[in-house]
């Protein structure tokens, strides 16, 4: 034994679980005054939201909800998001966040794999709501929000949220995570086969890279987060809790509107956003009058596919710097930034464009990167030529995922979490994705699985095969493009009818924005050839 470790066992006096909650309890003690939530007419300090998350906590633990329950939200960007996001993991239990986009079908799933005892809901999704909870066929607290910027819909429940939290205690004595390793909240991922998949985060994990975030971008005390990114998204990357941690405002949009985007950034002096490409894209488009209002310095930053030269130089123009950062819901989010140098200040609009498009190198709450080859898990040349699978490891990558140990243990398998994304590696150790193993596509900041797409269109009577690719957009960064090959008998069925179809079973934004016809390319053993139908969709 060490000297070092004789008699230095940790304590509770020098060894504490590292949870995010320790956050809101730091701020509100800090500045109670200090303005934290602004939602249209609504504006809250630290001390008024602080003690809305100890209510909501409190009366969540009266209605029987403690340790390890899953409590689901089915929310926009509200203030009741927010609180949430540290209500509910105040009393033991797990959030999961749901995307507002989803049907019925998949929400109901999601709700029955993680057992959600409790469901806390906006009136906008009342018919998704009324459908999904109907299929469950087992009983769950519903608990209606009437945020007063929508005022339309019906209420999904009896139990109103406000009347909720009256039940509560502004003062409830929360409990800190007796380990750091307990989850903290599921997120639901969209995969290459059957349903989705559910990530388990836990305290520590979201700890690191809510700190993550502001050494990666430098935010500073108190800044001004415009939520434009969905909250649902990997908890909103982190950083309900990074804004908090800094004593920051969360300045609240219910939906990605580019006029109400420029008007909240002009008049609360906004700082920080964050969003897919599709955001700026529609930034740039907006009439210059508009654009000019924008008089301080904002930055933003943005996962996906990197904008192109002349979207990142007008949107530069208007006085917004760009942050490029790639990530995984299995890994909290962004977790590897194109960190700047100086230098490349200096180069032409292009040359910053192509090395913004780069996916960087990790971020320090993340111990390890590595671009390799994925049989061996050897690392790849350094030469920004030779293709290899993105690789991750370190404290911010997920616990694995719920009730699938199988799939945990092939995504972990090695020692390393293997992300399915294929990339080079530049001989500075910056990475650039090239490909996907798998087939996701990403659409306006949305996963979409390519083998659900194909699988509705297998179950159309005119269908005889189906293959669907990524076709390059330049509002969505990639839409996707469906090649179908008819039936003999249906060879008069028009494309407005497939998609039609899709309509009836899938979410919008997944839904096919182009149809080919067409007999399928195949390899000798009947296999699809997807990189030449890539191929053919960049072309169209």
């Amino acid at each position: 034994m060490s000297i070092y470790e004789q008699g230095l066992a940790p304590a509770p006096v020098n060894h504490v679980a590292l949870s995010p909650l320790s956050f809101i309890e730091r701020t509100a003690s800090i500045y109670p005054e200090r303005l934290a939530v602004i939602h249209g007419a609504i504006s809250r300090n630290w001390r008024e939201t602080y003690r809305r998350c100890r209510r909501l906590a409190s009366a969540l633990a009266g209605r029987g909800i403690g340790q390890g329950d899953t409590v689901a939200v089915m929310l926009p960007n509200i203030p009741a998001m927010l609180e949430a996001h540290f209500a509910v993991p105040m009393i033991g239990a797990v959030l999961n966040t749901l995307n507002v986009r989803l049907d019925a079908e998949a929400i109901a799933f999601m709700l029955q794999h993680g057992e959600a005892k409790a469901l806390i809901a906006d009136r906008e999704f009342f018919d998704v709501i009324h459908a999904a909870v109907g299929m469950l066929g087992r009983p769950i607290l519903v608990i209606d929000v009437d945020d007063p910027e929508y005022g339309e819909g019906r209420a999904v429940s009896d139990l109103d949220y406000e009347a909720l939290l009256a039940e509560g205690d502004p003062e409830f004595a929360w409990q800190w995570p007796a380990d750091e390793w307990q989850a903290i909240s599921l997120n639901y991922t969209s995969g290459t086969t059957g349903n989705p998949k559910g990530v388990v985060y836990h305290h520590r994990g979201a700890y690191l890279n809510a700190l993550g975030n502001q050494m990666t971008w430098a935010m500073g005390h108190h800044p001004v987060y415009l939520w434009t990114l969905p909250m649902f998204h990997c908890n909103g990357w982190c950083y309900p809790w990074t804004i908090t941690a800094l004593a920051g405002t969360h300045v609240f949009l219910r939906r990605v509107d580019p006029q109400k985007i420029l008007t909240l950034i002009r008049e609360h002096r906004v700082t920080h956003l964050c969003g897919a490409p599709i955001v700026l894209n529609a930034l740039v488009n907006m009439p210059a009058a508009a654009k000019a209002a924008i008089d301080h310095p904002v930055h933003a930053m943005v996962a996906g596919a990197a904008p192109p030269a002349k979207v990142i130089g007008a949107v530069e123009e208007m006085g917004i710097q760009v942050t490029h950062v790639y990530g995984l819901t299995e890994v909290y989010g962004p977790v590897t930034v194109c960190a700047w140098h100086e230098e490349w200040d200096a180069l032409s609009l292009d040359e910053r464009a192509r090395i913004k498009a780069r996916q960087g190198v990790r971020y320090p709450t993340l111990e390890g990167v590595m671009v390799g080859d994925p049989k061996t898990l050897e690392p790849v040349p350094r030469d920004g030529e030779t293709l290899g699978e993105i690789f991750m490891r370190g404290n911010t990558v997920m616990k694995g995922y719920l009730k699938n140990p199988s799939a945990t243990e092939e995504a972990f398998a090695g020692g390393w979490f293997h992300t399915g994304d294929l990339a080079v590696c530049h001989p500075d150790g910056y990475v650039e994705i090239k490909d996907r193993l798998k087939d996701i596509i990403i659409s306006g900041g949305e996963n979409i699985s390519t083998i659900e797409v194909e699988g509705v269109l297998y179950r159309h009577p005119a269908v005889l095969e189906a293959a669907v690719v990524a076709r390059p957009d330049d509002k969505w960064g990639e839409t996707p493009c469906a090649f179908v090959t008819l039936k003999q008998d249906h060879q008069q069925i028009a494309d407005s009818e497939i998609v039609a179809f899709c309509r009836e079973h899938l979410a919008h934004f997944k839904i096919p924005r182009t149809v080919v016809f067409a007999d399928l390319p195949k390899t000798s053993t009947g296999k699809i050839q997807k990189y030449v139908l890539r191929d053919w969709a960049k072309a169209l």
